[in-house]
């Protein structure tokens, strides 16, 4: 069995280093850092099925039952690059930590929960315990693992992307139909405790970086969380208010000036939130992009798949989820491939070929209808999307940290995160602008959103090709894991 080979050429006092001798054995220290991240994927999905319930049992306005999700999106999405850079300079141990119990925390508050002010405030807290933990157990990896080792554990990083999504929406529709829907939050809480447990014996104590009060910029943290915040909710609004709303365009100025403020004292600022070196890493920006388009297509595609198999073809939650677990084990053989693939063809080849197969997936479903079958019409395009996404996500990952220097790992993970959950809330509200603003049945619609799915595909393949270097893994022995 193998040991994590130790990082060259850093110092151990680097912020939140975690020297590889001593940290474990592969399989237990990549578990580790990947269950938080596993949670809070799961989370994005998880709530969808049980909206109704949770709208019925604390009495929720149509209008504000979608701040359960809203809420959780904006803090997460927001907050993200604030995360990254404390885990950079706060010691990534103690932030992941700090991240993990505010998560499950508000995960039993949110299960407690007995009013929608209290759900919709506890649902935030989630969003900020999951930007503070996410982007922490990334650098983590990215610290930790060399070569092909790194290639490995960013592989199955990514797939934890699509994986935790579908699992979500199974495991939703099992627990509200069977124990109700306070159990989709309480289900986190022996996880959390479990996983602080474990990480606090195994993961070494990192130390602070001296000065970091002054690295710290909380005029920029906040500049662009705002933008942020503003840019997701008026994506997500858009889809109630309309794209030409003064509301919707209201919050569209307001994101465009504070990314212009953030933007501005970053110029200024002798220590930027995110130094001028991560603008230079093409490699880390394309992915970022990338993550962002990849994520829109497969929330998209769970959201319309998940209302299609209710609505046109009426099946149960629980039905429902156990349609998408294909597209879960198919993804995480596409993650197996894609780690052979990216040491042979490196991150652009995967890429691009995961992105032809989320279209030719997408292709497929734009064709089904009210008397199509799962076998013949559904499942064929489940499977093609969930491989192609195993590819993709596992490129993104190792595309995006190829280049991050240890002491910058954390907002290299923050920034491709921040990708991540803005492609959650873009992609659910511009199919479900598509889908229900196309005219005619929900099926057309259903159609008319795979359609443009596919295109979004087909574009990022193109910028991929042309803007994202061949990055491979360094020659060196297979990860072993035991």
């Amino acid at each position: 069995m193998h040991k994590i080979r130790p990082r060259h050429g850093t110092a151990s006092t680097a912020v939140g280093a975690t020297p590889s001798a001593g940290a474990g054995t592969s399989w237990t220290l990549l578990a580790l850092l990947c269950v938080p991240q596993f949670m809070v994927i799961l989370d994005i999905t998880i709530v969808n099925v049980a909206l109704p319930s949770i709208g019925r049992r604390l009495g929720f306005t149509p209008t504000d039952l979608q701040w359960v999700i809203s809420a959780y999106v904006l803090m997460t999405g927001g907050l993200m690059l604030l995360g990254g850079r404390s885990a950079d300079l706060l010691g990534r141990r103690a932030v992941l930590l700090t991240g993990i119990g505010i998560f499950t925390a508000a995960s039993l508050a949110s299960g407690l929960a007995a009013s929608p002010a209290m759900l919709i405030g506890s649902r935030a807290a989630q969003g900020l315990g999951a930007a503070l933990l996410s982007p922490a157990a990334l650098s983590c990896i990215t610290a930790t693992y060399e070569g092909q080792h790194r290639t490995t554990a960013l592989a199955v990083w990514g797939a934890l992307a699509g994986g935790g999504a579908a699992v979500g929406v199974l495991l939703g529709g099992i627990l509200t139909s069977t124990l109700g829907w306070r159990s989709i939050f309480f289900v986190n809480v022996p996880v959390g405790l479990a996983a602080l447990v474990l990480i606090t014996h195994t993961l070494p104590t990192g130390s602070r970086r001296a000065g970091w009060r002054q690295e710290l910029d909380l005029p920029a943290a906040l500049s662009v969380a705002s933008g942020l915040v503003a840019l997701v909710f008026g994506v997500r609004q858009s889809s109630t208010w309309g794209l030409s709303d003064p509301k919707t365009l209201g919050l569209f100025a307001l994101s465009a000036a504070s990314l212009t403020g953030f933007a501005v004292i970053e110029r200024r600022s002798r220590r930027p939130l995110v130094p001028p070196a991560i603008w230079h890493s093409r490699s880390l920006i394309v992915s970022s992009a990338l993550m962002l388009g990849a994520t829109s297509i497969l929330v998209g595609t769970f959201f319309l798949g998940s209302l299609f198999l209710q609505r046109v073809q009426h099946t149960s939650p629980i039905t429902t989820g156990l349609y998408f677990l294909p597209l879960v084990l198919v993804t995480g053989l596409g993650s197996h491939l894609g780690r052979e693939l990216l040491i042979r063809s490196g991150a652009r080849v995967t890429a691009i070929c995961g992105l032809a197969l989320i279209a030719a997936g997408n292709l497929l479903l734009s064709g089904a209808g009210a008397a199509s079958s799962y076998l013949g019409g559904i499942l064929p395009g489940f499977a093609l999307v969930g491989f192609g996404v195993g590819l993709a996500f596992a490129a993104i990952s190792v595309g995006a940290m190829a280049d991050a220097s240890e002491d910058q790992a954390g907002l290299a993970s923050g920034l491709l995160t921040t990708g991540h959950e803005l492609g959650a809330a873009i992609g659910t509200a511009i199919v479900s602008n598509i889908a229900f603003g196309s005219g005619g049945t929900f099926a057309t619609g259903y159609g008319h959103g795979a359609l443009a799915a596919a295109g979004v595909a087909v574009l990022f393949a193109v910028v991929v090709a042309v803007a994202m270097p061949t990055t491979r893994s360094t020659a060196g022995p297979q990860l072993a894991f035991h």
